[in-house]
């Protein structure tokens, strides 16, 4: 592949509704959670729909589980699907001809309603139990959770660390032996 160069095409501009949560390998799950804590508090949306490709659909789960143990009464349809990508590669040598390479990737939609949904869907959950649900105000789901901002423990800093047992293969302080350390005097000589 090294006498190709893959063509990139113009991204398509789908417009995203409100109530959805596109989630992607890079983003943080806590982000996607606050996004649904602002749909569903503020916005006061009865549903929303997580949708995610590729790498991202673990974190797509992940996310659905945690929004459904933060709010109550949470009906779930999931649905798995396939989209096939089309990657073109033009050749940087003449006498080479264009290369398509065609993929399938999987893709997940979950929709979480706080109204009933078709039970006789195939892929419906009805909400969990209440007992595992922990609601959380929205002013405690903005704080921040006690990561970041602080010099964390890093790998130390050199040896004075207080009075610990010498690593290595030192002689220490009161070994004596061969060589020439503070040893008394033996007379005149070299």
């Amino acid at each position: 592949m090294n006498k190709y160069r893959k063509v990139i095409k113009p991204k398509e501009t789908i417009v995203k509704d409100d109530d959805e949560i596109r989630v992607t390998a890079a983003g943080s799950v806590s982000a996607y959670i606050s996004r649904a804590a602002k749909l569903f508090n503020e916005m006061e949306k009865t549903y929303l729909t997580i949708t995610a490709t590729g790498n991202a659909l673990t974190k797509a789960v992940t996310s659905a589980e945690v929004i459904k143990r933060r709010f109550k009464g949470l009906h779930q349809i999931t649905k798995l699907s396939s989209q096939e990508l089309v990657d073109e590669y033009e050749p940087l040598e003449e006498g080479l001809d264009k290369v398509t390479d065609t993929r399938n990737v999987p893709c997940i939609e979950i929709k979480l309603s706080k109204e009933a949904l078709d039970k006789a869907d195939a892929g419906y959950q009805e909400p969990i139990d209440e007992s595992l649900v922990t609601e959380v105000d929205p002013e405690e789901m903005m704080k921040a959770r006690g990561r970041g901002k602080g010099r964390g423990k890093g790998r130390g800093k050199g040896k004075g660390k207080g009075k610990e047992e010498p690593k290595g293969k030192g002689k220490g302080k009161d070994v004596k032996g061969k060589g020439k350390g503070k040893e008394e005097p033996k007379g005149k000589g070299k």
